[in-house]
């Protein structure tokens, strides 16, 4: 079960040549690859690397240890110079943000195959934070990096960023915040909210169960009226006052499963890490009833947060602007 290490030649002739490209990232670019003893695999190509490889060596060791259904397999690697190289199993649905973020093309899913993807997404965090020897923090959890097989089984990828820390060490020390934005945890920015921990990896969660709760983005500038501009505090208010949720053409029971999904995503997104579910807790609560969830707090961008709402609107969208 230990990554293979492979010659560029090797890596060159598996991916006949890189002319079958499926994407490109910060890291560099993924070409689809064939082993030959038959599967098809994604390889991906890193980008001339920084210093000493760091990113490289991070994602080698986080995800050579990683065996779980939810966890995309890195199959192999190479290091051959300034050619560095994963190889990773081939996931043919690609990724997650395709089928939730309607693009001309893309296959609408329906809630319950929604619903279930957020369910496996959870259940391989909670085991990178608690069933490994190690407790592995990914830090950039987002549609982008979350692949689906054939069966539409998710899983987690894109180890890059992720750090490694012993599962008794609840505080980690970082020198630069990491991720991406809109899925960062805000004690990543504010350092008077509380510590770095596992609970990074919950609020990066909570957005992205937001958004696909949803099928929207979180933020959003071309909404028509300015309180719809950031999603979780639009729908907070529908929650807490038992409103229907007015997501378009919902059944009954696909409105109950949307309705969970934004409660425990509402969790996640607390402002201070103490008040966020661990990620066992997530699970736990995705697979219960909803009768049994209360309404969280209602969700704050950051400690000192203005009192009007037009205010914070303006904040917003100057800062979606900032960072667009």
């Amino acid at each position: 079960m230990t990554p293979i290490r492979y010659s560029y030649k090797e890596i060159k002739k598996m991916a006949n040549g890189f002319k079958d490209k499926l994407g490109e990232g910060g890291y560099g670019s993924v070409f689809k690859g064939k082993l030959s003893s038959g599967p098809y695999v994604a390889i991906k190509m890193l980008g001339k690397s920084k210093g000493n490889g760091q990113d490289f060596i991070s994602e080698v060791a986080t995800i050579g240890r990683i065996h779980h259904q939810n966890v995309v397999q890195l199959i192999g690697f190479c290091v051959s110079g300034s050619n560095r190289a994963l190889v990773y199993e081939f996931m043919s649905n690609g990724s997650l943000d395709k089928f939730i973020f309607f693009k001309e093309g893309s296959v609408d899913l329906s809630y319950d195959k929604i619903y279930n993807i957020s369910v496996g997404v959870a259940r391989g965090i909670a085991y990178l934070h608690h069933g490994c020897e190690m407790q592995i923090l990914h830090f950039d959890i987002k549609p982008h990096n979350i692949l689906l097989d054939k069966n539409f089984i998710p899983k987690i990828s894109d180890f890059g960023l992720a750090k490694l820390y012993p599962i008794d060490n609840s505080i980690v020390t970082m020198t630069v915040a990491r991720g991406t934005i809109g899925y960062m945890a805000p004690e990543l920015f504010y350092k008077n909210i509380g510590g770095i921990s596992h609970k990074a990896d919950v609020y990066s969660f909570g957005m992205l169960l937001m958004e696909m709760a949803s099928k929207r983005k979180n933020l959003n500038p071309h909404v028509e009226r300015s309180s719809q501009l950031y999603f979780p505090f639009w729908i907070y208010n529908h929650i807490r006052e038992d409103e229907d949720i007015e997501i378009d053409d919902l059944t009954e029971e696909e409105k109950k499963i949307a309705k969970k999904m934004i409660i425990v995503a509402l969790w996640c997104i607390q402002l201070k890490p103490n008040d966020r579910p661990s990620m066992n807790k997530v699970v736990e609560m995705l697979e219960g009833d909803i009768e049994s969830l209360e309404i969280p707090p209602e969700p704050t961008l950051y400690p000192d947060e203005m009192n009007t709402e037009d205010q914070t609107i303006s904040t917003m969208s100057s800062s979606f602007e900032t960072f667009s």
